[in-house]
């Protein structure tokens, strides 16, 4: 991570846009370096300082960077550095997960999932109260692996046998593809359903090559669904989106729902997802089961 030879060219990436947000590096850089004091990183503050916060110096070698290569960022000039060296500045700079991510976008490179960052099977208190309060809507949180981390009484009401599974088997894709439910009467809905999951899910697993729960789930699945099985040999990825679907359900019979997915921006792995009546039957309908549960 030493020095790299001068930079030299015109930006690879898009010319004077490219130059904008080398720009808005160098100056996010410099902002964050001043509001750094030296006892911050353990470093003694000897004398009087010119600089305020760190010095261009201190920070390259809290980074394990060079000088020279360093003062080029803050310069804005045409350097690209790897996602190894902006996760040391990061840690040098003692940035927050939200200021590291900006980092990443300003410096026009992918950023790893970061070990520092809270496990993606865990949610947090707020989220789990911002759940619950959008009742009578059903709202339930996704971890990467699609296991649910929390629900609200109307989701348990609408997709019972998902949320009622014990805690280990609480899972969408579960839920969909391991033959507990007898989905045939329901083919079309489900298929556009659970196919749309499958497809979203495949994003993740991309992403979690080396977590060996993923490859246990999707070859645990696959010797129980000859669909599944056909639909991940497509390799085909696809985001959800805000779509209209029918649920049949067992008691309040036919449900027409408006279905919408999001990621919390406080911790971007977890996907929310909430179910709103999408005409006025379907939404008395809801209100008569929840207000009577």
């Amino acid at each position: 991570m030493g020095p790299a030879p001068p930079p030299s060219g015109r930006d690879p990436v898009s010319g004077s846009a490219g130059a904008g947000r080398r720009g808005q590096l160098g100056d996010f850089l410099r902002a964050r370096r001043a509001a750094i004091s030296p006892a911050d990183v353990g470093l003694p503050q000897n004398g009087r300082r010119r600089t305020p916060g760190l010095r261009r110096e201190e920070v390259a070698q809290q980074a394990g960077v060079g000088l020279s290569w360093y003062t080029w960022l803050e310069q804005g000039r045409d350097v690209t550095p790897s996602a190894q060296v902006l996760l040391a500045l990061s840690r040098a700079l003692r940035l927050s997960a939200h200021e590291e991510e900006h980092l990443f976008v300003l410096a026009g490179v992918a950023r790893p999932i970061s070990v520092s960052q809270r496990p993606e099977a865990e949610i947090d208190e707020h989220t789990v109260a911002l759940v619950h309060a959008l009742e009578p809507h059903v709202a339930f949180v996704l971890s990467p692996r699609f296991d649910v981390l929390a629900h609200n009484r109307p989701a348990e009401l609408i997709m019972r046998d998902l949320f009622s599974a014990p805690p280990d088997r609480r899972n969408l894709l579960m839920y969909f593809f391991d033959g507990r439910i007898d989905w045939s009467q329901f083919r079309e809905q489900w298929a556009v359903t659970a196919r749309a999951s499958l497809l979203d899910f495949r994003t993740e697993y991309a992403r979690h090559t080396g977590d060996p729960s993923f490859r246990q789930l999707i070859d645990q699945l696959s010797s129980r669904s000859e669909t599944l099985r056909a639909w991940w040999a497509e390799h085909a990825v696809q985001a959800p989106e805000p779509v209209q679907k029918l649920i049949v359900h067992a008691t309040l019979g036919p449900l027409n729902l408006l279905q919408s997915q999001s990621r919390l921006a406080h911790q971007p792995s977890l996907r929310l997802r909430i179910l709103v009546p999408a005409d006025e039957r379907t939404r008395r309908i809801l209100a008569g089961a929840y207000a009577s549960a």
